[in-house]
Protein backbone atom coordinates (compact mmCIF):
# COMPACT_ATOMS: atom_id res chain seq x y z
CA UNK A 1 0.00 0.00 0.00
CA UNK A 2 1.17 3.59 -1.12
CA UNK A 3 -0.17 6.72 0.82
CA UNK A 4 1.03 10.01 -0.71
CA UNK A 5 0.46 13.64 -0.36
CA UNK A 6 0.63 16.34 -3.01
CA UNK A 7 3.44 18.56 -1.89
CA UNK A 8 3.42 21.27 -4.87
CA UNK A 9 3.37 24.63 -3.53
CA UNK A 10 -0.37 24.87 -3.63
CA UNK A 11 -1.06 21.48 -1.66
CA UNK A 12 1.59 22.95 0.56
CA UNK A 13 -0.12 26.07 1.41
CA UNK A 14 -3.55 24.47 1.73
CA UNK A 15 -2.18 22.39 4.42
CA UNK A 16 -0.38 19.23 3.24
CA UNK A 17 2.55 19.78 5.89
CA UNK A 18 -0.32 19.33 8.78
CA UNK A 19 -2.02 16.41 6.87
CA UNK A 20 1.35 14.81 6.57
CA UNK A 21 2.38 15.71 10.27
CA UNK A 22 -1.31 14.10 11.14
CA UNK A 23 -0.74 10.45 9.44
CA UNK A 24 2.55 10.26 10.12
CA UNK A 25 1.57 10.43 14.13
CA UNK A 26 -1.44 8.15 13.23
CA UNK A 27 0.69 5.53 11.68
CA UNK A 28 2.79 5.80 14.89
CA UNK A 29 0.13 5.31 17.26
CA UNK A 30 -1.57 2.89 15.62
CA UNK A 31 1.89 0.78 15.25
CA UNK A 32 1.59 0.72 11.40
CA UNK A 33 4.78 0.22 9.44
CA UNK A 34 3.52 2.83 7.02
CA UNK A 35 5.42 5.34 5.25
CA UNK A 36 3.51 8.73 3.91
CA UNK A 37 5.33 9.32 0.70
CA UNK A 38 5.96 13.04 -1.14
CA UNK A 39 4.04 13.29 -4.74
CA UNK A 40 3.72 17.07 -6.83
CA UNK A 41 0.88 18.10 -7.52
CA UNK A 42 -1.71 16.22 -9.51
CA UNK A 43 -3.37 19.79 -10.92
CA UNK A 44 -6.47 19.35 -8.96
CA UNK A 45 -5.66 22.42 -7.21
CA UNK A 46 -9.20 22.93 -6.38
CA UNK A 47 -9.30 19.83 -3.60
CA UNK A 48 -5.98 20.73 -1.71
CA UNK A 49 -4.61 19.18 0.22
CA UNK A 50 -5.06 15.80 -1.61
CA UNK A 51 -3.95 12.23 0.16
CA UNK A 52 -3.93 9.34 -2.20
CA UNK A 53 -4.37 5.80 -0.65
CA UNK A 54 -3.00 3.30 -3.23
CA UNK A 55 -3.62 -0.46 -2.74
CA UNK A 56 -4.50 -3.88 -4.68
CA UNK A 57 -8.11 -2.06 -3.98
CA UNK A 58 -7.41 0.72 -6.56
CA UNK A 59 -6.59 4.15 -6.39
CA UNK A 60 -8.50 6.94 -3.77
CA UNK A 61 -8.71 10.18 -3.86
CA UNK A 62 -9.06 12.04 -0.67
CA UNK A 63 -9.50 16.20 -0.75
CA UNK A 64 -9.61 19.05 1.56
CA UNK A 65 -7.51 16.71 4.61
CA UNK A 66 -7.23 18.45 7.54
CA UNK A 67 -5.74 16.63 10.65
CA UNK A 68 -9.26 14.85 11.54
CA UNK A 69 -9.66 13.30 8.09
CA UNK A 70 -6.12 12.59 8.29
CA UNK A 71 -6.50 10.45 10.94
CA UNK A 72 -9.55 8.62 9.76
CA UNK A 73 -7.78 7.36 6.71
CA UNK A 74 -5.50 6.12 8.53
CA UNK A 75 -7.18 4.22 11.10
CA UNK A 76 -10.17 2.93 8.85
CA UNK A 77 -8.66 3.14 5.68
CA UNK A 78 -5.15 1.97 6.07
CA UNK A 79 -5.39 -0.10 9.25
CA UNK A 80 -9.01 -1.37 8.87
CA UNK A 81 -9.33 -1.47 4.92
CA UNK A 82 -12.60 0.85 4.98
CA UNK A 83 -12.00 3.78 2.79
CA UNK A 84 -13.89 6.55 3.87
CA UNK A 85 -16.15 7.44 1.73
CA UNK A 86 -17.65 11.21 2.45
CA UNK A 87 -14.21 12.39 1.84
CA UNK A 88 -13.48 10.42 -1.41
CA UNK A 89 -13.20 13.13 -4.24
CA UNK A 90 -15.69 10.73 -6.41
CA UNK A 91 -18.11 11.25 -9.18
CA UNK A 92 -17.73 14.91 -11.52
CA UNK A 93 -14.77 16.00 -9.25
CA UNK A 94 -13.01 12.65 -10.55
CA UNK A 95 -13.69 13.99 -14.54
CA UNK A 96 -11.25 16.68 -13.57
CA UNK A 97 -8.71 14.02 -14.39
CA UNK A 98 -10.56 11.52 -16.05
CA UNK A 99 -11.24 13.63 -19.18
CA UNK A 100 -7.19 14.80 -19.43
CA UNK A 101 -5.03 12.90 -21.96
CA UNK A 102 -1.38 13.45 -19.95
CA UNK A 103 2.18 14.12 -21.87
CA UNK A 104 4.14 16.65 -20.35
CA UNK A 105 2.20 16.11 -16.79
CA UNK A 106 2.20 11.72 -16.83
CA UNK A 107 4.10 11.87 -13.71
CA UNK A 108 2.65 14.39 -11.86
CA UNK A 109 1.37 13.23 -8.43
CA UNK A 110 2.44 10.10 -9.09
CA UNK A 111 6.36 10.57 -8.38
CA UNK A 112 8.58 11.65 -5.70
CA UNK A 113 10.03 14.47 -7.21
CA UNK A 114 13.06 14.74 -4.76
CA UNK A 115 13.68 10.78 -5.51
CA UNK A 116 15.28 10.20 -9.13
CA UNK A 117 14.78 6.41 -8.50
CA UNK A 118 11.31 6.71 -8.99
CA UNK A 119 11.64 8.88 -12.29
CA UNK A 120 13.81 5.68 -13.62
CA UNK A 121 11.03 3.50 -12.31
CA UNK A 122 8.72 5.17 -14.31
CA UNK A 123 11.12 4.87 -17.46
CA UNK A 124 12.58 7.68 -17.07
CA UNK A 125 15.88 8.47 -18.69
CA UNK A 126 15.00 6.02 -21.23
CA UNK A 127 14.66 7.91 -24.18
CA UNK A 128 18.33 9.65 -23.39
CA UNK A 129 19.72 6.47 -23.69
CA UNK A 130 17.97 5.31 -26.66
CA UNK A 131 19.06 8.93 -28.22
CA UNK A 132 22.52 8.57 -27.11
CA UNK A 133 22.97 4.64 -28.34
CA UNK A 134 20.67 4.31 -30.97
CA UNK A 135 20.45 7.55 -32.78
CA UNK A 136 22.21 10.08 -34.17
CA UNK A 137 21.30 14.04 -33.46
CA UNK A 138 19.82 14.33 -36.96
CA UNK A 139 17.12 11.10 -36.20
CA UNK A 140 16.54 12.93 -32.50
CA UNK A 141 15.52 16.27 -34.53
CA UNK A 142 14.05 14.42 -37.49
CA UNK A 143 11.57 12.35 -34.43
CA UNK A 144 10.49 16.09 -33.10
CA UNK A 145 9.76 17.21 -36.17
CA UNK A 146 7.62 14.13 -37.00
CA UNK A 147 6.08 14.39 -34.11
CA UNK A 148 5.04 18.30 -34.95
CA UNK A 149 5.70 19.91 -31.59
CA UNK A 150 5.65 23.50 -31.24
CA UNK A 151 7.26 25.79 -28.53
CA UNK A 152 4.91 25.80 -25.78
CA UNK A 153 5.84 29.10 -24.52
CA UNK A 154 3.76 31.10 -26.63
CA UNK A 155 4.76 31.82 -30.31
CA UNK A 156 4.62 28.33 -31.40
CA UNK A 157 7.15 28.14 -33.42
CA UNK A 158 7.68 24.25 -34.50
CA UNK A 159 10.72 22.57 -31.70
CA UNK A 160 12.53 20.98 -34.68
CA UNK A 161 12.91 23.58 -36.43
CA UNK A 162 14.71 25.74 -33.57
CA UNK A 163 16.76 22.79 -32.84
CA UNK A 164 18.03 22.64 -36.55
CA UNK A 165 19.30 25.84 -36.90
CA UNK A 166 21.04 25.81 -33.52
CA UNK A 167 22.66 22.46 -34.75
CA UNK A 168 23.34 23.86 -37.93
CA UNK A 169 24.99 27.04 -36.41
CA UNK A 170 28.81 27.26 -36.82
CA UNK A 171 30.29 27.36 -33.08
CA UNK A 172 32.41 24.89 -31.06
CA UNK A 173 30.48 25.99 -28.39
CA UNK A 174 27.02 26.14 -27.99
CA UNK A 175 23.85 26.61 -24.94
CA UNK A 176 20.75 25.02 -24.07
CA UNK A 177 18.49 27.47 -22.08
CA UNK A 178 15.49 26.08 -20.34
CA UNK A 179 12.71 28.94 -20.14
CA UNK A 180 11.10 28.92 -16.59
CA UNK A 181 10.74 32.43 -15.86
CA UNK A 182 6.72 32.23 -15.98
CA UNK A 183 5.28 35.87 -15.55
CA UNK A 184 2.08 35.60 -16.54
CA UNK A 185 -0.71 36.56 -13.63
CA UNK A 186 -2.81 32.91 -13.32
CA UNK A 187 -0.29 31.00 -14.81
CA UNK A 188 1.33 27.96 -12.83
CA UNK A 189 2.06 25.32 -15.67
CA UNK A 190 5.75 25.76 -15.29
CA UNK A 191 6.22 25.93 -11.97
CA UNK A 192 3.94 22.63 -11.02
CA UNK A 193 6.03 20.59 -13.47
CA UNK A 194 9.23 21.71 -11.92
CA UNK A 195 7.73 20.82 -8.78
CA UNK A 196 6.35 17.70 -9.92
CA UNK A 197 8.74 16.13 -12.12
CA UNK A 198 11.88 17.98 -12.47
CA UNK A 199 14.11 15.10 -13.82
CA UNK A 200 11.98 14.89 -17.78
CA UNK A 201 12.78 18.42 -17.71
CA UNK A 202 16.44 17.63 -17.17
CA UNK A 203 15.84 15.08 -20.03
CA UNK A 204 14.51 16.79 -22.55
CA UNK A 205 17.22 19.44 -21.83
CA UNK A 206 20.09 16.86 -22.34
CA UNK A 207 18.62 15.40 -25.19
CA UNK A 208 18.23 19.18 -26.71
CA UNK A 209 21.78 19.36 -26.29
CA UNK A 210 22.75 16.54 -28.01
CA UNK A 211 20.72 16.52 -30.93
CA UNK A 212 22.18 20.90 -31.40
CA UNK A 213 26.29 19.67 -30.10
CA UNK A 214 25.05 21.29 -26.78
CA UNK A 215 27.72 20.67 -23.87
CA UNK A 216 25.69 22.76 -21.36
CA UNK A 217 22.64 23.88 -20.17
CA UNK A 218 20.69 26.89 -18.29
CA UNK A 219 17.33 26.90 -16.15
CA UNK A 220 16.37 30.61 -16.13
CA UNK A 221 13.77 30.10 -13.32
CA UNK A 222 12.18 32.88 -11.68
CA UNK A 223 13.28 33.69 -8.25
CA UNK A 224 9.51 33.30 -6.62
CA UNK A 225 9.57 29.44 -7.09
CA UNK A 226 11.77 29.06 -4.17
CA UNK A 227 10.55 25.33 -3.93
CA UNK A 228 10.87 24.53 -7.83
CA UNK A 229 15.06 25.63 -7.49
CA UNK A 230 15.04 23.29 -4.56
CA UNK A 231 13.80 20.67 -6.53
CA UNK A 232 15.67 21.41 -9.61
CA UNK A 233 18.91 21.39 -7.38
CA UNK A 234 18.13 18.10 -6.14
CA UNK A 235 17.60 16.40 -9.21
CA UNK A 236 20.21 18.01 -11.12
CA UNK A 237 22.55 16.63 -8.03
CA UNK A 238 20.72 13.09 -7.88
CA UNK A 239 21.61 12.75 -11.99
CA UNK A 240 24.95 14.03 -12.04
CA UNK A 241 25.77 11.10 -9.27
CA UNK A 242 23.97 8.56 -11.38
CA UNK A 243 25.70 9.45 -14.69
CA UNK A 244 22.39 11.06 -16.65
CA UNK A 245 24.51 14.63 -17.07
CA UNK A 246 28.19 15.37 -16.40
CA UNK A 247 30.88 14.42 -18.33
CA UNK A 248 31.02 10.93 -20.56
CA UNK A 249 27.34 10.58 -20.05
CA UNK A 250 26.31 6.56 -20.18
CA UNK A 251 29.88 5.63 -21.52
CA UNK A 252 28.93 7.26 -24.81
CA UNK A 253 31.42 10.34 -24.93
CA UNK A 254 28.75 13.05 -24.67
CA UNK A 255 29.32 15.38 -22.15
CA UNK A 256 26.24 17.73 -21.08
CA UNK A 257 25.87 19.74 -17.52
CA UNK A 258 23.61 21.80 -16.06
CA UNK A 259 23.16 24.65 -14.28
CA UNK A 260 20.42 27.42 -12.26
CA UNK A 261 19.97 31.28 -12.40
CA UNK A 262 16.82 32.98 -10.52
CA UNK A 263 15.35 35.60 -12.14
CA UNK A 264 14.47 38.70 -10.26
CA UNK A 265 11.05 38.13 -11.75
CA UNK A 266 11.27 40.68 -14.77
CA UNK A 267 8.31 40.04 -17.07
CA UNK A 268 9.71 41.01 -20.34
CA UNK A 269 12.65 38.43 -19.58
CA UNK A 270 10.57 35.97 -20.64
CA UNK A 271 11.29 37.27 -24.05
CA UNK A 272 14.43 35.44 -24.95
CA UNK A 273 16.44 37.73 -26.00
CA UNK A 274 15.84 39.66 -22.68
CA UNK A 275 16.25 36.21 -20.86
CA UNK A 276 19.85 36.31 -22.62
CA UNK A 277 20.90 39.89 -21.64
CA UNK A 278 19.68 38.99 -17.87
CA UNK A 279 22.07 35.69 -17.93
CA UNK A 280 24.71 37.70 -19.15
CA UNK A 281 24.08 40.00 -16.41
CA UNK A 282 22.97 43.13 -18.10
CA UNK A 283 19.50 44.37 -17.29
CA UNK A 284 16.63 42.52 -19.36
CA UNK A 285 16.23 44.31 -22.43
CA UNK A 286 15.01 42.42 -25.67
CA UNK A 287 17.51 43.18 -28.82
CA UNK A 288 16.75 42.98 -32.43
CA UNK A 289 16.53 39.92 -34.48
CA UNK A 290 18.01 39.25 -36.51
CA UNK A 291 19.95 37.70 -35.50
CA UNK A 292 18.40 34.86 -33.47
CA UNK A 293 19.60 33.33 -30.21
CA UNK A 294 20.39 29.74 -32.78
CA UNK A 295 22.70 31.67 -34.37
CA UNK A 296 24.21 34.49 -31.89
CA UNK A 297 22.47 34.00 -28.61
CA UNK A 298 24.05 33.68 -25.13
CA UNK A 299 27.55 35.42 -25.10
CA UNK A 300 26.95 35.10 -28.75
CA UNK A 301 27.16 31.67 -29.39
CA UNK A 302 24.22 29.12 -31.24
CA UNK A 303 21.66 28.93 -28.01
CA UNK A 304 18.60 27.06 -28.07
CA UNK A 305 15.74 28.20 -25.72
CA UNK A 306 12.41 26.18 -25.11
CA UNK A 307 10.14 26.58 -22.16
CA UNK A 308 9.57 24.06 -19.32
CA UNK A 309 6.43 22.40 -21.14
CA UNK A 310 8.14 21.94 -24.53
CA UNK A 311 11.04 19.95 -22.93
CA UNK A 312 8.37 18.60 -20.92
CA UNK A 313 7.28 16.61 -24.05
CA UNK A 314 10.54 15.54 -25.26
CA UNK A 315 11.48 12.06 -23.50
CA UNK A 316 7.60 10.76 -24.03
CA UNK A 317 8.07 11.68 -28.04
CA UNK A 318 11.36 9.72 -27.91
CA UNK A 319 10.29 6.56 -26.24
CA UNK A 320 6.40 6.82 -27.95
CA UNK A 321 7.75 7.53 -31.41
CA UNK A 322 6.91 11.54 -32.88
CA UNK A 323 4.17 9.66 -34.41
CA UNK A 324 2.46 8.76 -31.73
CA UNK A 325 2.76 12.41 -30.58
CA UNK A 326 1.06 13.53 -33.83
CA UNK A 327 -1.53 11.09 -33.52
CA UNK A 328 -2.93 13.23 -31.10
CA UNK A 329 -4.56 17.26 -31.64
CA UNK A 330 -5.31 18.60 -34.51
CA UNK A 331 -3.91 18.90 -38.57
CA UNK A 332 -1.58 22.08 -37.36
CA UNK A 333 -1.41 21.72 -33.53
CA UNK A 334 -0.20 18.23 -32.67
CA UNK A 335 0.04 16.72 -29.56
CA UNK A 336 -1.25 18.04 -25.88
CA UNK A 337 -1.42 21.75 -23.92
CA UNK A 338 -1.13 22.29 -20.54
CA UNK A 339 -3.47 24.86 -18.88
CA UNK A 340 -3.70 26.91 -15.57
CA UNK A 341 -7.78 26.78 -15.56
CA UNK A 342 -8.24 29.91 -12.98
CA UNK A 343 -11.06 32.17 -11.95
CA UNK A 344 -14.64 31.69 -12.24
CA UNK A 345 -14.68 28.38 -12.30
CA UNK A 346 -15.45 26.01 -10.16
CA UNK A 347 -12.37 23.56 -10.61
CA UNK A 348 -9.64 25.44 -10.87
CA UNK A 349 -6.46 23.70 -11.49
CA UNK A 350 -3.55 22.33 -13.89
CA UNK A 351 -5.03 20.48 -16.92
CA UNK A 352 -3.64 18.91 -19.64
CA UNK A 353 -5.89 17.97 -23.28
CA UNK A 354 -5.41 17.39 -26.54
CA UNK A 355 -5.17 20.14 -29.19
CA UNK A 356 -8.41 20.76 -30.73
CA UNK A 357 -10.65 20.19 -27.49
CA UNK A 358 -12.97 23.36 -27.01
CA UNK A 359 -12.64 26.22 -24.81
CA UNK A 360 -16.22 25.34 -23.47
CA UNK A 361 -15.54 21.54 -23.47
CA UNK A 362 -12.16 22.55 -20.81
CA UNK A 363 -14.21 24.85 -18.37
CA UNK A 364 -17.62 23.09 -18.54
CA UNK A 365 -16.51 19.07 -18.78
CA UNK A 366 -13.18 19.61 -16.86
CA UNK A 367 -13.60 22.40 -14.90
CA UNK A 368 -16.84 22.12 -13.69
CA UNK A 369 -18.81 25.25 -14.92
CA UNK A 370 -19.06 28.48 -13.23
CA UNK A 371 -18.97 28.95 -9.56
CA UNK A 372 -22.49 29.61 -8.07
CA UNK A 373 -23.55 28.64 -11.60
CA UNK A 374 -23.60 31.89 -12.56
CA UNK A 375 -23.56 32.78 -16.45
CA UNK A 376 -19.66 33.13 -18.41
CA UNK A 377 -18.77 36.42 -19.82
CA UNK A 378 -15.54 35.18 -21.24
CA UNK A 379 -12.06 33.99 -20.79
CA UNK A 380 -8.91 35.73 -21.19
CA UNK A 381 -6.13 33.44 -22.51
CA UNK A 382 -2.69 33.79 -23.10
CA UNK A 383 -2.18 36.01 -20.12
CA UNK A 384 -1.16 40.11 -20.15
CA UNK A 385 0.14 39.37 -23.80
CA UNK A 386 -3.21 36.96 -24.99
CA UNK A 387 -6.33 38.36 -25.15
CA UNK A 388 -10.80 38.09 -24.00
CA UNK A 389 -12.70 35.11 -25.98
CA UNK A 390 -16.54 36.28 -25.50
CA UNK A 391 -19.13 33.40 -24.18
CA UNK A 392 -20.58 33.56 -28.42
CA UNK A 393 -17.00 31.86 -29.13
CA UNK A 394 -16.49 29.17 -26.25
CA UNK A 395 -16.77 26.07 -28.66
CA UNK A 396 -13.30 27.76 -30.24
CA UNK A 397 -11.00 24.60 -30.48
CA UNK A 398 -7.75 25.18 -28.41
CA UNK A 399 -5.13 25.34 -31.39
CA UNK A 400 -2.85 27.94 -32.39
CA UNK A 401 -4.66 29.23 -35.30
CA UNK A 402 -8.20 29.02 -34.37
CA UNK A 403 -7.08 30.99 -30.89
CA UNK A 404 -5.62 33.05 -32.90
CA UNK A 405 -8.30 33.97 -35.20
CA UNK A 406 -10.78 33.72 -32.49
CA UNK A 407 -8.82 37.49 -31.19
CA UNK A 408 -6.22 35.62 -28.22
CA UNK A 409 -3.32 33.97 -28.23
CA UNK A 410 -2.36 30.53 -27.02
CA UNK A 411 0.55 32.01 -24.90
CA UNK A 412 2.32 29.66 -22.31
CA UNK A 413 -1.29 28.28 -21.31
CA UNK A 414 -3.38 30.99 -18.96
CA UNK A 415 -6.52 30.23 -19.07
CA UNK A 416 -8.60 32.98 -16.77
CA UNK A 417 -12.52 32.38 -16.45
CA UNK A 418 -14.56 35.50 -15.78
CA UNK A 419 -18.04 35.53 -15.14
CA UNK A 420 -21.04 38.19 -15.43
CA UNK A 421 -20.27 40.02 -12.71
CA UNK A 422 -16.80 40.89 -14.47
CA UNK A 423 -16.26 44.58 -15.48
CA UNK A 424 -14.23 44.19 -18.61
CA UNK A 425 -13.05 47.68 -19.04
CA UNK A 426 -11.46 46.77 -15.38
CA UNK A 427 -10.37 43.67 -16.31
CA UNK A 428 -8.29 45.08 -19.68
CA UNK A 429 -7.34 48.50 -17.46
CA UNK A 430 -5.25 45.45 -14.94
CA UNK A 431 -3.75 43.67 -17.30
CA UNK A 432 -2.49 47.02 -18.89
CA UNK A 433 -1.28 48.08 -15.26
CA UNK A 434 0.73 44.99 -14.81
CA UNK A 435 2.54 45.27 -18.58
CA UNK A 436 3.26 49.15 -18.21
CA UNK A 437 4.74 48.08 -14.81
CA UNK A 438 6.88 45.78 -16.71
CA UNK A 439 7.57 47.34 -19.77
CA UNK A 440 11.67 47.89 -19.86
CA UNK A 441 11.48 51.20 -21.14
CA UNK A 442 13.59 50.28 -24.51
CA UNK A 443 10.90 51.84 -26.83
CA UNK A 444 8.94 54.65 -26.98
CA UNK A 445 5.98 53.14 -27.97
CA UNK A 446 5.95 50.69 -25.23
CA UNK A 447 7.24 52.87 -22.79
CA UNK A 448 5.09 55.67 -23.21
CA UNK A 449 2.31 54.39 -25.38
CA UNK A 450 1.28 52.06 -22.65
CA UNK A 451 1.04 54.74 -20.09
CA UNK A 452 -1.22 56.68 -21.79
CA UNK A 453 -3.47 53.40 -22.78
CA UNK A 454 -3.39 53.24 -18.78
CA UNK A 455 -4.40 56.27 -18.13
CA UNK A 456 -7.20 56.88 -20.55
CA UNK A 457 -8.84 53.23 -18.75
CA UNK A 458 -8.22 54.60 -15.80
CA UNK A 459 -10.39 57.66 -16.36
CA UNK A 460 -12.99 55.72 -17.65
CA UNK A 461 -13.16 53.33 -14.63
CA UNK A 462 -13.23 56.33 -12.52
CA UNK A 463 -16.18 57.55 -14.48
CA UNK A 464 -14.01 60.39 -16.21
CA UNK A 465 -14.39 58.42 -20.02
CA UNK A 466 -14.55 61.40 -22.85
CA UNK A 467 -16.18 61.70 -26.47
CA UNK A 468 -13.38 59.80 -28.81
CA UNK A 469 -12.06 57.63 -26.13
CA UNK A 470 -12.83 54.22 -27.19
CA UNK A 471 -11.24 55.11 -31.07
CA UNK A 472 -7.95 56.69 -28.93
CA UNK A 473 -7.60 53.35 -27.20
CA UNK A 474 -7.75 51.80 -30.26
CA UNK A 475 -5.32 54.25 -32.28
CA UNK A 476 -2.40 53.89 -29.48
CA UNK A 477 -2.92 50.12 -29.19
CA UNK A 478 -2.24 49.96 -32.90
CA UNK A 479 0.64 52.08 -32.75
CA UNK A 480 2.01 50.13 -29.67
CA UNK A 481 1.78 47.09 -31.63
CA UNK A 482 3.55 48.39 -35.20
CA UNK A 483 6.28 49.97 -33.05
CA UNK A 484 7.38 47.86 -30.56
CA UNK A 485 10.46 45.85 -30.53
CA UNK A 486 9.92 42.96 -28.73
CA UNK A 487 6.63 40.50 -27.55
CA UNK A 488 5.78 42.37 -24.58
CA UNK A 489 4.97 45.74 -26.15
CA UNK A 490 3.62 43.86 -29.31
CA UNK A 491 0.69 42.50 -27.23
CA UNK A 492 0.17 44.48 -24.02
CA UNK A 493 -2.02 46.16 -25.84
CA UNK A 494 -3.98 43.24 -26.68
CA UNK A 495 -6.89 43.17 -23.42
CA UNK A 496 -7.91 46.65 -24.58
CA UNK A 497 -8.20 45.84 -27.94
CA UNK A 498 -9.98 42.47 -27.49
CA UNK A 499 -12.54 43.86 -25.27
CA UNK A 500 -13.46 46.78 -27.24
CA UNK A 501 -14.15 44.67 -29.90
CA UNK A 502 -16.11 41.91 -28.20
CA UNK A 503 -17.43 44.49 -25.36
CA UNK A 504 -17.98 47.80 -26.90
CA UNK A 505 -21.37 48.50 -25.18
CA UNK A 506 -19.61 48.05 -21.88
CA UNK A 507 -17.13 50.68 -22.77
CA UNK A 508 -20.21 52.81 -24.05
CA UNK A 509 -21.59 52.91 -20.83
CA UNK A 510 -18.52 53.61 -18.89
CA UNK A 511 -17.86 56.70 -21.18
CA UNK A 512 -21.67 57.95 -22.01
CA UNK A 513 -24.02 56.39 -19.00
CA UNK A 514 -21.68 56.65 -16.58
CA UNK A 515 -22.60 53.17 -14.93
CA UNK A 516 -20.40 49.96 -14.65
CA UNK A 517 -23.04 46.85 -16.05
CA UNK A 518 -21.15 44.95 -14.19
CA UNK A 519 -21.49 46.97 -10.73
CA UNK A 520 -17.66 46.49 -10.18
CA UNK A 521 -16.01 50.46 -10.56
CA UNK A 522 -17.20 52.18 -7.52
CA UNK A 523 -16.94 55.42 -8.68
CA UNK A 524 -19.89 54.82 -11.16
CA UNK A 525 -22.45 53.12 -8.02
CA UNK A 526 -25.43 54.58 -6.94
CA UNK A 527 -26.52 52.68 -3.56
CA UNK A 528 -30.02 53.12 -3.01
CA UNK A 529 -32.33 51.93 -0.50
CA UNK A 530 -35.61 50.05 -1.56
CA UNK A 531 -38.38 51.71 1.01
CA UNK A 532 -40.85 48.42 0.16
CA UNK A 533 -37.99 46.46 1.29
CA UNK A 534 -36.29 48.69 4.55
CA UNK A 535 -37.45 47.53 7.72
CA UNK A 536 -35.66 50.44 9.81
CA UNK A 537 -33.37 47.80 11.40
CA UNK A 538 -30.62 50.32 11.54
CA UNK A 539 -28.08 47.48 10.23
CA UNK A 540 -27.17 49.39 7.61
CA UNK A 541 -26.27 52.93 9.67
CA UNK A 542 -24.21 51.27 11.97
CA UNK A 543 -22.02 50.05 9.06
CA UNK A 544 -21.66 52.96 7.21
CA UNK A 545 -18.02 54.70 7.75
CA UNK A 546 -19.07 57.69 6.65
CA UNK A 547 -22.69 58.69 8.42
CA UNK A 548 -24.56 58.47 4.71
CA UNK A 549 -27.45 56.95 5.71
CA UNK A 550 -30.51 58.46 7.91
CA UNK A 551 -33.72 57.76 9.10
CA UNK A 552 -35.67 56.76 12.05
CA UNK A 553 -35.68 53.32 13.66
CA UNK A 554 -38.45 51.17 12.03
CA UNK A 555 -38.85 53.33 9.00
CA UNK A 556 -37.10 53.43 5.79
CA UNK A 557 -33.47 54.58 5.75
CA UNK A 558 -32.06 57.21 2.59
CA UNK A 559 -28.67 57.40 1.44
CA UNK A 560 -26.75 60.37 0.26
CA UNK A 561 -25.36 60.13 -2.87
CA UNK A 562 -23.11 63.12 -2.00
CA UNK A 563 -21.79 61.53 1.49
CA UNK A 564 -21.66 57.72 -0.02
CA UNK A 565 -18.18 56.08 -0.94
CA UNK A 566 -19.75 53.50 -2.14
CA UNK A 567 -17.92 50.78 -0.03
CA UNK A 568 -20.65 48.26 -0.13
CA UNK A 569 -21.15 48.39 3.68
CA UNK A 570 -24.34 48.71 3.70
CA UNK A 571 -25.47 46.27 1.16
CA UNK A 572 -23.31 43.56 2.69
CA UNK A 573 -25.24 44.47 6.38
CA UNK A 574 -28.87 44.63 4.74
CA UNK A 575 -30.48 41.30 5.58
CA UNK A 576 -33.38 42.17 3.81
CA UNK A 577 -32.08 42.84 0.28
CA UNK A 578 -33.44 46.37 0.46
CA UNK A 579 -30.08 48.02 -0.23
CA UNK A 580 -29.85 48.55 -4.42
CA UNK A 581 -26.68 49.47 -6.63
CA UNK A 582 -27.74 50.93 -9.81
Amino acid sequence: MRVTVGMGSCGIGAGALRAWDALEASFSRLGLDQKVERVGCNGMCFDEPIVEVISDSGHFYYGNVDEKIAERIASEHVKDGNPVEEYLISGSDMDFLRRQTRVALCNCGSIDPEKIDEYIGSDGYAALRKCLTEMTPEQVIGEIKASGLRGRGGAGFPTWRKWDAARSSPGKTKYIICNADEGDPGAFMDRSLLEGDPNAVIEGMAIAGYAIGSGHGIFYVRAEYPLAIKRLETAIEQARLRGFIGSNILGTGFDFDLSIKAGAGAFVCGEETALIASLEGERGMPRLKPPFPAEKGYWQEPTNINNVETYGNISWIIRNGGAAFAAMGTEASKGTKVFALAGKVKKSGLVEVPMGMTIRQIIYDIGGGIKGDRDIKGVQMGGPSGGCIPKHLLDTPVDYESISKAGAIMGSGGMIVMDEDTCMVDMARFFLDFTQKESCGKCVHCRIGTKRMLEILNRIVAGEGREGDMELLEDLGRGIIAGSLCGLGQSAPNPALSTLKQFPEEYRAHIYDKKCPAHKCRPLLTYMIDENKCVGCLACVKKCPVNAITGEVRKPQHIDPEICVRCGSCEAACRFDAVLVD
